[in-house]
């Protein structure tokens, strides 16, 4: 359903709040530079530091200034399953493809906890889901055999994956387990062409915040069985994927855009600080290696 690059957007902010007219700028040339999709207020979009109103607002924005030019994949993730409903009934309304589901942080549910709230999701919402597994931040892993339970389960509700888990023969497990036909996109930058050479069709990617036309380049690369290519690319950008999380995310990647983008200012809102000196030196060496500054 989904492929290519699919930026997760960072949301920026300026003395405090959501900058509405940068962020429309970013969408902008997002597209403009070959991102396949967009997805605002997941993890490098702060969803965790902004309120609903603003949550809504961004989710907002993002689709009135794509204006269908790519689907929108609205973040949709909260701890609260009934929070997480509102957000997916405001996305829907609001057009949205899909929305992207976290599985809930800090409550650490069980694998029963975890259908069972992916499953009130599903039978609540008629918006495409699409899973996110990021245990190193959740806690909780979506393991195989539920994700394909789910999937099997609600065909038509549950479209894709963004596994940030780190384990690719993942890939495999739910290409067996769900069918050769299921989206699985990568949520790892660094991994992006083994997940995409094990069978997935993309990544929601963080470093293509600040390099899409390098990002989708890369894709069009991996589509086209263009190892050589490929590998050529993956290795312009493979300093700026670890330089991405040098400290905190989405520090590191909002002092990226500042260096690129004049109009983008590198705010972020608490406990995030702004990137370390340490974390701007590993950018800024990232960025000349990709030549992008």
């Amino acid at each position: 359903m989904f492929s290519g690059s699919i930026p997760a957007l960072a949301t920026p902010f300026r003395d405090g709040s959501f900058d509405e007219a940068a962020f429309r700028k970013l969408v902008d040339w997002q597209i403009e530079n070959g991102s396949k999709g967009l997805v605002p207020c997941g993890t490098t979009g702060e969803a965790s530091t902004i309120s609903n109103a603003e949550h809504h607002r961004v989710i907002e924005v993002c689709i009135e200034q794509a204006a269908g030019r790519v689907p929108v994949i609205a973040g949709c993730g909260s701890n609260d399953t009934r929070n997480a409903l509102l957000h997916m009934q405001f996305a829907k309304k609001a057009g949205a493809a899909a929305g992207l589901c976290v599985a809930p942080y800090y409550n650490r549910p069980s694998q029963a906890g975890l259908i069972a709230h992916f499953s009130f999701l599903a039978e609540n919402s008629d918006l495409p889901i699409v899973l996110y597994n990021v245990p190193g931040r959740t806690v909780t892993d979506i393991e195989d055999d539920t994700v394909c339970e789910l999937v099997n389960k609600y065909p038509d509700r549950i479209v894709a994956i963004k596994d940030a888990s780190g384990d690719l023969s993942r890939v495999a497990d739910h290409r067996m387990g769900i069918g050769r036909d299921f989206c699985q996109l990568s949520g790892n930058d660094e991994l992006w062409l083994p997940h995409s050479a094990a069978g997935g069709s993309g990544c929601i990617s963080v470093t293509a915040n600040v390099a899409p036309a390098l990002c989708a380049e890369f894709h069009e690369a991996i589509a086209a069985a263009d190892l050589i290519k490929a590998r050529e690319i993956n290795d312009r950008l493979f300093p700026l994927h670890y330089a991405m999380f040098s400290d905190a995310s989405p520090a590191p990647v909002k002092y990226a855009l500042s260096r690129v983008h004049d109009w983008f200012p590198d705010d972020v809102r608490l406990p995030i600080c702004k990137a370390s000196d340490a974390s701007r030196k590993a950018v800024d060496e990232a960025l000349e290696h990709a030549g992008l500054i």
